[in-house]
């Protein structure tokens, strides 16, 4: 039986980092059991992992995304698009037509003399000790 040589598994992944990386990672699978898709013939798992990517019996591109998806912590998960929900506006009792199809506008002055007559807020990190 001829030995599987790099030169084999490079057609089938141009890049010899990544071929390393791909076959390291079906060697841990199949060490940790996965099933073999040629005959082991007292190779070890490494061998054994070129040789099925040199004879096309498993996909480099499937490898690449398995390992991905091991080495990622944290998964993302496609969610919709939060669309914004229409304002309810309810009409005020007294509320005069505008002329612009506007609702009532508040001038500065107005503002200030509302915020006069509210009392003053206290400031989250000041409490009143009973002493």
């Amino acid at each position: 039986m001829a030995r599987v040589t790099v030169e084999d598994c490079i057609e089938k992944v141009p890049n010899r980092f990544e071929l390393v990386l791909l076959a390291a990672y079906r060697a841990r699978q199949i060490s940790q059991g996965a099933p073999l898709t040629v005959d082991r013939d007292n190779d070890k798992n490494s061998v054994v992992a070129l040789r099925e990517i040199a004879d096309s019996t498993v996909n480099p591109d499937d490898l690449e995304e398995q390992l991905i998806h091991s080495m990622q912590k944290h998964v993302e998960v496609d969610e919709p698009e939060v669309t914004e929900a229409p304002l309810l506006v309810s009409p005020a009792p007294e509320a005069a037509p505008s002329d612009e199809g506007e609702g009532e506008r508040m001038t500065e002055e107005e503002l200030l003399r509302g915020l006069e007559g509210l009392p003053p807020a206290e400031s989250p990190g000041s409490q009143r000790s009973g002493f």
